[in-house]
């Protein structure tokens, strides 16, 4: 069998986009705010949150099962992003050898994960305020940064043709990393808040000028 040759980065820089524009996949060049170049630049800022919270799990001092386990899936995630930022890179209709995908089966993987987490948790009776320790509150940071991919690609789908399971597996993505973030604080004994709603008059609390 002969070996894949991997691919050599030998350049950082290369001043080819000094003008504002880049190059998508196939080679064409685009301006830098262009909505796809948006939409794989979402989902690489999305990737980088996701190293923060592995970076936050590898510092931590105990490390038990729920720990490996939460790190294999984020690990596996990113890896699946770098397949999404790809296909979001690559113009309707061209098609490259071993082109990454996105298919049912990774959007059944976030789902068993989250099921998974589920059996641990007791029902949410109101909604949680973001936090509830470190790993959790980076977790709820990128699952809003997930969802900001997601309308950015929805966005995108309106204006061309977009691979219809990268939208989903980013909504199912946001939905693991909200179930993640409740599970960590679950494992590592921490509290997570309870959003304390304003009823009646809404000048009744006070309000710092």
């Amino acid at each position: 069998m002969k070996k894949r040759k991997g691919m050599r980065i030998t350049r950082v820089y290369t001043r080819t986009g000094d003008a504002g524009k880049t190059r998508l996949a196939g080679g064409q060049q685009v301006w830098k705010d262009d909505l796809r170049v948006e939409a794989y630049g979402t989902v690489d800022e999305l990737n980088a949150a996701i190293g923060v919270v592995l970076a936050c799990c590898a510092g931590k001092r105990r490390r038990g099962a729920g720990v490996t386990m939460l790190g294999a899936e984020l690990r596996w995630v990113q890896n699946k992003l770098f397949d999404l930022g790809g296909i979001l890179a690559t113009v309707p209709g061209q098609k490259f050898p071993n082109m990454p995908r996105i298919g049912k089966a990774d959007v059944a993987r976030l789902e068993q994960a989250i099921d998974r987490c589920q059996t641990d948790l007791a029902p949410l009776k109101e909604f949680i305020l973001p936090g509830g320790g470190i790993v959790p509150g980076l977790l709820h940071l990128a699952r809003t940064i997930c969802r900001r991919a997601e309308r950015i690609c929805v966005r995108l789908s309106r204006q061309e043709s977009v691979d219809k399971m990268a939208c989903i597996f980013l909504n199912r993505l946001s939905d693991a990393l909200f179930v993640f973030a409740r599970w960590s604080a679950k494992m590592n004994g921490e509290q997570e808040a309870l959003w304390e709603r304003t009823h009646g008059n809404p000048g009744a609390r006070k309000r710092t000028p």
